[in-house]
């Protein structure tokens, strides 16, 4: 094996700050992480291996990029940080991996392409920013390009604004705001990709241009709140990006928040029961759980159940952490068909969802299992909107 094959000390830098020297083995982040039955990922194994890189052993081999391929895997779920009891974030320490890998153009085709697509078109799906906004091209909502100043900024995101599914958590998030006189504004063609995929997948310097652009069309528009539709873009927006006087809202704070304040009006009741699943960039990142129940349990008509892995217990749909773009070899299941059993078992009528990779991942493994008569996956906004509006959108 060439001395290429192997990790170099001067990429020390990049993991030279993290907490993995104060890792203790006890392997709970192993035990909790949603792919390592499925996969060759584990995390116990990387925190002891990148310890014996940065301070080697005679009798340990050094680090090889064949040992580090499983961190393309995570779905950075953040399991193994939650369960870590010396607080040492495994997670950092597969994302700073996967940064020497993206550095070294180590990087799996799937998940190159939709970075070079992120790169030129602002978005992975490799469409033109001119289509961003068709999803809204029938509902006459206010682009910023056209305000000069908005108050309200509803940022889409990527998969809400181009995958059709996922379009219609936008469409119906857009038309809930409107039959509650919300004045809001979208950026359209202008918006490009939040990063927190990107960020995620180890792509550091592509993460700073992104976030620089978005941060100059919100002062360039005097942007006072946002509300997204995506966990993952709140999360890059709320604690990466440097906003220092805009609010940032995940779409169920919002309609949280219209609720709390008396502000919707209920034309329908929706006689289903309904079990919320918790994205992991809502709840194990950024501790967010009761919004969204608040809102299932105003909704006319509706029973809220609860499953038995919830809140910070939540089980990953596995769509995180770029995998939306990556299926590891060899993998015969997928967390998301975990999801759908408990649910079933729970008796839910409906699974209701926060996140638009939820959405994707859970409702494919609906198909997947072939209970599409016994079980629909809906966001919590297309709940909402069919008990506002009276219809489905």
């Amino acid at each position: 094996m060439t001395t290429s094959s192997f990790l170099e000390k001067e990429e020390l830098k990049i993991i030279k700050d993290l907490n993995f020297n104060i890792c203790l083995q006890c392997g709970k982040c192993t035990a909790s992480c949603p792919l390592f039955q499925r996969t060759g990922l584990n995390p116990r194994t990387l925190m002891r291996k990148t310890l014996y890189f940065v301070f080697p052993l005679k009798t340990y081999p050094p680090l090889s990029l064949s040992e580090i391929d499983d961190v393309w895997d995570c779905t950075t779920c953040n399991n193994c940080v939650i369960r870590c009891p010396r607080d040492a974030k495994p997670v950092e320490t597969i994302l700073a991996l996967r940064t020497i890998l993206v550095e070294r153009g180590n990087v799996p085709s799937t998940i190159r392409e939709a970075l070079e697509s992120i790169y030129k078109l602002g978005n992975p799906f490799g469409i033109s920013n001119f289509k961003r906004a068709d999803w809204a091209r029938d509902l006459n909502i206010k682009k910023a390009s056209s305000e000069g100043k908005i108050d309200l900024l509803y940022f889409t995101g990527c998969i809400t604004s181009y995958d059709s599914r996922a379009q219609n958590i936008a469409r119906s998030m857009a038309t809930a705001l409107k039959i509650s006189e919300i004045d809001f504004s979208i950026l359209a063609e202008d918006e490009s990709c939040c990063g927190n995929e990107v960020h995620s997948l180890g792509e550091r310097g592509l993460f700073e241009i992104l976030m620089e652009k978005n941060i100059e069309l919100f002062q360039r528009y005097a942007v006072n709140k946002i509300i997204t539709t995506c966990p993952h873009c709140f999360n890059a927006l709320r604690n990466m990006y440097r906003l220092e006087d805009i609010e940032v809202q995940h779409h169920t704070q919002f309609l949280a928040d219209l609720i709390d304040k008396n502000a919707i009006a209920f034309s329908k009741n929706i006689e289903k029961r309904i079990a919320f699943h918790d994205p992991c960039y809502l709840a194990k990142h950024n501790n967010i759980f009761e919004e969204p129940r608040r809102i299932l349990e105003n909704v006319p008509g509706a029973i809220l159940l609860e499953l038995e892995h919830s809140r910070r217990n939540s089980l990953c749909c596995g769509c995180g952490g770029g995998r939306m773009w990556y299926e590891s070899p060899g993998e015969v299941s997928r967390p998301s068909e975990d999801r759908i059993k408990e649910t079933m078992d729970a008796g839910a009528e409906i699974l209701a969802v926060a996140c638009p990779f939820c959405l994707s991942e859970l409702e494919d493994a609906v198909k997947r299992m072939g209970c599409e008569d016994k079980l629909q996956v809906m966001d919590v906004a297309e709940i909402m909107c069919e008990a506002i509006a009276g219809s489905r959108i």
